[in-house]
C-alpha cells in the first residue's frame, strides 16, 4: 500500500512540474508602450521562441503608471537595454525620418530596439488585405460588400505626393510649417457613402491638392528635392498603393478605415437580420430566440479591428520579422521560426 501511495505521489510531482514554466531557457524582456502594445508583440515574439529562448513582454516600468514610447526606450527600472532586454515599439514616423532627428536617431541607432516599421500596431490591424475577414467576425456575414483593398489603394494614391512633402519637411526639422495633425485633417476620409465611396476619397483629393499648391508657392527651396526622397522612401517600403501604412495608426483607424468598416458591418448585420426574420415563418417566438443568439454572437466592429491578427503576408511585417531574426543571431541565437 506504501509502494502504492509513493507510485501516486511520484507521478503526481512529475504531472505538476510538468505545468510549471520552463526557467532554463534564456528569457529576453521586451518593454512596450502600452496595454494594446502588449497581445500585439506577443504574437509577434511567440514565434521565435524555441527551447532555448522566451520572452516577456510588459510595460517598462513597475513602480509608476508611466507608459509611452520614450518610458520603454528609457526604462525606469535602472537597467539598461542589452541582449535580453528589449524596446519594441512603435514606428511613428521616426523609421522614415531615418535619424535626421534626435528621436529618430535615437531609435534607429540602437541595436536593442525593434520597431514596427509601419506606423503603429494599429496600421496592421487595418491591413486592406484583412479588412474583410473584420467584417466577417464583426457580423458573421460572410457577403463581400465592399473592396477594401481597392479603397485604401485609391486613397493612398490621392495622398502620397502630400505624404513625401510631410516627411521632406520633418526631415528637416521644420515641423511647424506642416504640422502632423494639420496633414491628419487634410487627409480625413469624411460623409463617406459605401455606394460612391469615390465622391468623399474626391474630396480628400481636392483638399490635398490644395496643400500641395501652397507647399509648392510657399516652400520653393524643396523643389527638386523630392524625386530623390520618393526613390528612398521606395526603399524603405513606401509605395504610392500603401501609403496608408505610414500615417499616423489611430487617425487611419479612426477617420479612414472605420469610415468604411462601420457602415459595412451595419448593413450586414441588417442583412441577416432580415434573412432570420423571412426563415422564422411568422414564427415569432423562433424569430425572437434566433434574433437574440445572433445578437449575442456580434461584435463592435472597432473592436474586432483591434483583435485583427491578419497581416502577417504584409511586406513591413516580414521586414519587422527579419528585424526580430537578425538582432536574435547578432546575439548569439539562431531561431528556429514556428511555421
Amino acid at each position: 500500500m506504501k509502494h502504492l501511495i509513493s507510485n501516486i505521489n511520484s507521478a503526481y510531482m512529475e504531472a505538476a512540474n510538468r505545468l510549471r514554466p520552463k526557467t532554463k531557457k534564456r528569457k529576453i524582456v521586451a518593454y512596450v508602450e502600452s496595454y494594446d502594445d502588449i497581445f500585439f508583440w506577443r504574437s509577434v515574439l511567440s514565434e521565435f521562441e524555441d527551447e532555448q529562448t522566451a520572452f516577456e513582454v510588459m510595460l517598462p516600468s513597475r513602480t509608476n503608471l508611466n507608459r509611452g514610447k520614450k518610458t520603454a526606450l528609457m526604462n525606469q527600472l535602472g537597467e539598461s537595454l542589452g541582449t535580453c532586454m528589449i524596446a519594441c515599439v512603435d514606428a511613428d514616423l521616426d523609421y522614415l525620418l531615418q535619424g535626421h532627428t534626435p528621436s529618430s536617431l535615437r531609435m534607429l541607432s540602437n541595436p536593442y530596439v525593434i520597431h514596427t516599421y509601419a506606423y503603429s500596431i494599429e496600421s496592421y490591424q487595418c491591413y486592406a488585405p484583412s479588412l474583410h475577414n473584420v467584417c466577417v467576425m464583426a457580423t458573421l456575414n460572410d457577403r463581400n460588400l465592399f473592396n477594401f483593398e481597392e479603397y485604401l489603394k485609391q486613397y493612398s494614391e490621392i495622398i502620397y505626393e502630400l505624404f513625401v512633402w510631410l516627411v521632406w519637411l520633418h526631415r528637416h526639422g521644420r515641423f511647424n510649417e506642416f504640422p502632423l495633425n494639420n496633414f491628419n485633417n487634410i487627409i480625413a476620409v469624411e460623409q463617406l457613402n459605401i455606394h460612391k465611396p469615390l465622391d468623399a476619397l474626391e474630396r480628400v483629393r481636392r483638399q490635398v491638392n490644395r496643400k500641395i499648391a501652397w507647399l509648392q508657392q510657399h516652400v520653393k527651396d524643396a523643389k527638386g528635392k523630392l524625386t530623390s526622397l520618393k526613390m528612398e522612401l521606395e526603399t524603405l517600403g513606401v509605395h504610392k498603393d500603401n501609403t496608408y501604412m505610414f500615417i499616423q495608426g489611430h487617425h487611419l483607424m479612426e477617420n479612414v478605415v472605420d469610415a468604411a468598416l462601420t457602415p459595412v458591418c451595419t448593413i450586414l448585420r441588417r442583412e441577416r437580420e432580415k434573412d432570420i426574420k423571412i426563415l422564422a415563418h411568422g414564427n415569432t417566438q423562433q424569430m425572437n430566440n434566433e434574433l437574440a443568439c445572433y445578437s449575442h454572437s456580434q461584435f463592435m466592429p472597432v473592436q474586432m479591428l483591434r483583435r485583427n491578427t491578419q497581416y502577417q503576408d504584409c511586406e513591413t511585417y516580414q521586414m519587422l520579422r527579419e528585424h526580430v531574426r537578425c538582432f536574435l543571431s547578432k546575439t548569439g541565437h539562431t531561431p528556429s521560426l514556428q511555421q
